[in-house]
């Protein structure tokens, strides 16, 4: 399910700052391309924002220890959640 940002978060952000971590190979939209969050003229993949918490799906790079990717996700994601829980999905490995 794509939603459409809730105010106070702001899927950009959380994107940008998941996306540039080097643990991180890419967001991810899901099996489907279903995970992602409608701004206008767009949809920020791999970022669900709900008005109870915001999602993070990514696929993270070979090597690394995912409840470390996982918390250093969601640390990257919470100053963009405007306040609401972090979940972190790892949908894959590259």
């Amino acid at each position: 399910m794509v939603t459409v940002t809730p105010p106070g978060a702001d899927a950009d952000r959380v994107a940008n700052a998941v996306s540039s971590m080097p643990p991180i190979a890419t967001l991810s939209g899901g099996p489907s391309g279903s995970v992602g969050t409608y701004l206008p003229g767009r949809v920020v993949l791999g970022v669900r924002v709900t008005g109870q918490k915001v999602e993070v799906h990514v696929t993270a790079r070979y090597g690394c220890r995912l409840t470390d990717v996982a918390e250093a996700v969601r640390a990257a994601a919470v100053p963009a959640a405007g306040g609401r829980p972090v979940d972190v999905v790892i949908e894959d490995l590259s």
